[in-house]
């Protein structure tokens, strides 16, 4: 992980390269086993453990922030003797559906590839199973605090992190999560993730500065369609443009046809082209009907853009609405958000030349490689988000003790580098990222605006 500002010593800074593994076994001392067992759960698979039983939410407590007693913490044999820096790792390891296992797999194989690749021997990395679950991410941070963890990373999901917070809050442990949610950001909690108001902020203002000033939106109907409805207004008027027209859909992905109807307001404009058709035949216009004989409706669209924040499967069945409802894309540019990354949505026709923010392609597809090399497959796009939380803390970790993960070091003004972009963490627990504009093609999403190489402005709260 790199300092941008370059205080770290060399041999901890982030590189870049593509390394040759000689297998796909990883052997890391460093890593504690789940639970505090001696030995490295194995990458694959994780075993299914029974469904948890729905619990009440942990209550929140205010304790403030205690000294630990360092002589229980846990100290595998093969680490005696040296000065550890424990991270522990929270997934949903054992949650009852497979998506989040294999998920949570794929997280815990690049957090150690990162351990492996900057071979820091002091580094302990303590995975715990939290099951998805509120009460099991609280059971899980309990434990690591116990076992004297000096950072955690993740948990997954929101409640998990809620869970969580006041248990690292009250022995001075910080977290750094995956969750997208911003409520549960602050105090301690530092979210590495895409977050929506990011993306959102930064496709309106490049298609600001391209001209657009007319905006449509289409949004799924629920809380993340809220939350980047509500980014995305704020963008639109921070940028003193027109949401001419807004519609959602069900989050299900049914129902998708009369939303994007209305969006087009094709009803209008179907009815203007048979009206035109009644009143040519009446004056025998023969040429006029053949000029409107391919049309399936009269008049332009009020926006110059419309928004989709959608992505794998649900945008591949609302993108090819619009066209079909006679919003042309040669016409109107589609824009996105980081959802979008997708190699799946290339071969998705209406998407052409649609606009999307994403991290700086290069450096995350030189991680692909190497994952691949490593494990033998292609990583979800979020597993990078654990690579670079290890990589961050393996950085840190070369500050002297008491130093290392304080507000004032993971809040550097000048930021990271890893290997989805430069990232800052905010004092309010918000993650900043420099953020690349691609355009989609068939053949490729291509660049049309890079990614800033560095934080030259104060960070924005």
């Amino acid at each position: 992980m790199q300092r941008l500002a370059s205080h770290l010593p060399s041999g901890l800074r982030m590189f870049m390269g593509a390394l040759v593994f000689a297998g796909v076994g990883l052997s890391l001392s460093g890593c504690a086993g789940f639970g505090g067992a001696e030995e490295a759960p194995p990458p694959r698979p994780v075993v299914q453990q029974p469904p948890i039983a729905v619990q009440p939410p942990p209550k929140k407590t205010t304790a403030e922030p205690t000294a630990r007693e360092s002589g229980g913490f846990y100290m595998p044999k093969q680490m005696e003797g040296r000065s550890l820096v424990r991270v522990a790792l929270l997934l949903p390891f054992n949650s009852s559906r497979a998506d989040v296992r294999a998920l949570s797999n794929s997280l815990y194989n690049a957090a150690q590839l990162a351990l492996f690749e900057f071979n820091n021997p002091n580094i302990l990395l303590m995975p715990k199973a939290t099951g998805g679950s509120a009460i099991g991410a609280q059971t899980a941070a309990t434990e690591a605090v116990k076992e004297g963890a000096d950072l955690i990373i993740g948990p997954l999901f929101a409640e998990e992190v809620s869970a969580v917070a006041p248990v690292a809050h009250g022995a001075n442990v910080p977290v750094v999560a995956f969750s997208t949610d911003m409520t549960v950001a602050g105090n301690g909690v530092y979210l590495l993730s895409f977050l929506p108001s990011a993306d959102v902020s930064r496709i309106v203002d490049f298609a600001s500065l391209k001209g657009i000033n007319n905006f449509a939106a289409l949004f799924p109907e629920n809380d993340y369609g809220a939350r980047v409805r509500a980014a995305f207004e704020k963008a639109v008027a921070d940028h003193g443009a027109h949401i001419a027209t807004v519609a959602t859909y069900p989050a299900n992905g049914l129902g998708m046809n009369g939303p994007v109807q209305q969006l087009a307001n094709y009803g209008a404009r179907h009815g203007a082209l048979l009206a035109k058709r009644s009143e040519l035949k009446k004056t025998n216009d023969a040429q006029g009907l053949k000029e409107i004989e391919k049309q399936d409706t009269i008049g332009d669209v009020s926006f110059q853009a419309v928004f989709l924040p959608e992505g794998g499967a649900r945008l591949r069945a609302l993108a090819p609405l619009l066209p079909y409802y006679d919003v042309d894309p040669r016409k109107v540019k589609f824009l996105g958000t980081g959802l979008w990354d997708d190699p799946s949505l290339q071969t998705e026709p209406s998407l052409e030349g649609g606009w999307y923010p994403a991290p700086p392609p290069e450096a995350h597809a030189q991680f692909v490689a190497r994952y691949a090399r490593v494990y033998g497959s292609t990583p979800p796009r979020i597993v990078s988000l654990a690579y670079d939380a290890v990589s961050l803390a393996v950085a840190l970790s070369s500050k002297p003790e008491g130093e290392r993960f304080t507000a004032q070091s993971l809040t550097e003004p000048d930021g990271f580098a890893g290997v989805d972009g430069i990232f800052r963490f905010l004092p309010d627990g918000r993650t900043e990222r420099g953020l690349a504009i691609l355009e989609m093609h068939g053949s490729g999403p291509v660049v049309v605006d890079p990614a800033p190489a560095s934080f030259s402005v104060p960070p924005s709260l």
